[in-house]
């Protein structure tokens, strides 16, 4: 089945432009997925693994984030403006607001994968009475990262983004897109740094949406979690605080899942777990 894309362009709470992407397929949308990308990439990457998800009724906002993609636009990328990262978790509250008002009734869930993913947990303490279900792909807990380490765990690796996949085409595609792989100015990267390090406390918990469910699907050689070490505290902060999640670990895989080797097993996984968590919120 083939995917309907259509763009529109909107403005953030300070007026900023913004390229927006909404897909979907033939069928009445069963439900609503948010799309938040992450670091160095842009949304269109998602339009074909996520494509099952359109074909079995899920409709999927997604965007660009400011400083990336067509968003950012060539002369702009890396770059989030004055606003910081913090801007564009702001953006990601807009854009579930206008995902609501065009389609009233239909559950919304989020999905963030990476810096997405990051910028989701702010979501998550500030914005969870928009959502109905949460999931984060590729992520850690709070905390610093070092990039220049992430292929440190394979042996000889072929590029500098081994750690994004297995599959070398996948890796390859993402290294000739132009929108790949592009670099933060300093103020933008310090304002994500600050961000990352905006912890999950159970005084902020205690304002999240009772009983969300959150997924977590991450693989076990991703260096983000660094072996689940970073992880777990925040799949422990959650649990206490009553949210109910669901985590699921893929042997070997790396950052990208969605771009795994086993993707489809993923995208599967996944979907089972929209459509049971949908079921049960009948």
């Amino acid at each position: 089945m083939a995917v309907i894309e259509q763009r529109f362009r909107y403005e953030g709470a300070d007026g900023t432009g913004l390229a927006g992407f909404r897909w979907s397929g033939a069928a009445k949308p069963k439900a609503v997925l948010q799309l938040a990308h992450g670091a160095g990439e842009h949304a269109g990457r998602y339009r074909g693994p996520l494509a099952p998800l359109v074909e079995a009724g899920w409709l999927i906002y997604a965007a660009d984030h400011r400083g990336h993609g067509q968003t950012g636009g060539m002369s702009h990328l890396g770059d989030f403006g004055p606003g910081g990262a913090a801007a564009a978790v702001d953006d990601m509250a807009v854009l579930s607001r206008r995902a609501r008002a065009e389609n009233p009734g239909l559950p919304l869930v989020l999905l963030g994968h990476s810096m997405g993913a990051m910028f989701s947990q702010a979501y998550l303490l500030d914005h969870s009475e928009l959502i109905d279900a949460l999931v984060l792909s590729g992520t850690a807990g709070p905390g610093r990262i070092d990039p220049k380490t992430f292929n440190d765990g394979y042996p000889n690796p072929r590029t500098a983004y081994d750690w994004l996949s297995r599959d070398p085409a996948e890796v390859d595609a993402y290294l000739a897109d132009p929108f790949c792989g592009i670099n933060f100015t300093k103020e933008s990267n310090a304002s994500f740094a600050a961000l990352r390090e905006r912890e999950a406390t159970p005084e902020a918990l205690a304002k999240v949406k009772a009983g969300l469910p959150i997924y977590v699907l991450v693989g076990d050689e991703d260096p983000i979690n660094q072996k689940l070490a970073r992880l777990t505290p925040l799949i422990d902060a959650y649990r206490a605080a009553g949210l109910g999640v669901d985590l699921k670990v893929y042997p070997g895989g790396r950052h990208e899942m969605l771009n795994e080797t086993n993707r489809d097993e993923v995208v599967g996984d996944l979907l089972g777990w929209l459509d049971g968590t949908l079921s049960r919120r009948r």
